[in-house]
């Protein structure tokens, strides 16, 4: 087995909602600075013992499908890195 951290980043779906982003991005452009669009996240990073790096891919994703997102509402993504 190896040490892997798996790096899960869940963000709302485009088109949904996302009220913390709209307070954040009004609040940037009161400070001056100009931008098209800001979206929230949350980012997840899960130390984990794997035969491999798909296979921890895999379990992460797995956690994510699980817990970590609302697949109706969220997309996510899943980076792995050895440790």
């Amino acid at each position: 087995m190896t040490a892997y951290t798996a790096t899960v980043t869940v963000r709302l779906k485009q088109g949904v909602l996302d009220p913390e982003a709209e307070t954040t991005r009004r609040a940037l452009e009161r400070l001056g600075f100009e931008l098209e669009s800001l979206r929230s996240a949350d980012e997840f990073e899960i130390d984990l013992d794997a035969d491999s790096p798909a296979n921890a891919e895999d379990r992460a994703g797995e956690m994510a499908e699980r817990l970590l997102a609302n697949p109706t509402i969220h997309d996510y993504t899943v980076a792995i890195e050895e440790r």
